[in-house]
């Protein structure tokens, strides 16, 4: 497979592949119910996929925020190290 390691987690497949191989009930009872686990973890994915584009488009408009407010404060800074120019007064001359 070309990995320098062992994977450390299983897949649905390997699970299936797994209790083929293993021929004790026990071992084809924790495969069913690792099985089971895995669909239910597919079908809450499934289910919670509005949430979690919702959460990262909230995570996009987060990150906007803040580079806007850093340009905002690099404006400030700017401004702020500028020296003021000196105008002429306005108004009525005695």
């Amino acid at each position: 497979m070309g990995l320098r390691h062992a994977p450390m987690a299983f897949t649905e497949h390997g699970i299936l592949m797994l209790s083929s191989v293993i021929h004790s009930d026990q071992a084809i009872s924790v495969n069913i119910q690792i099985m089971r686990l895995f669909t239910q973890m597919r079908q809450w994915i499934l289910d919670h996929s509005e949430l979690h584009e919702k959460i990262q488009h909230l995570e996009q408009k987060v990150d906007n925020h803040d580079k806007n407010i850093e340009l905002v404060f690099s404006y400030l800074d700017e401004l702020s190290d500028t020296q003021p120019t000196t105008r002429k007064p306005i108004g009525y001359k005695n």
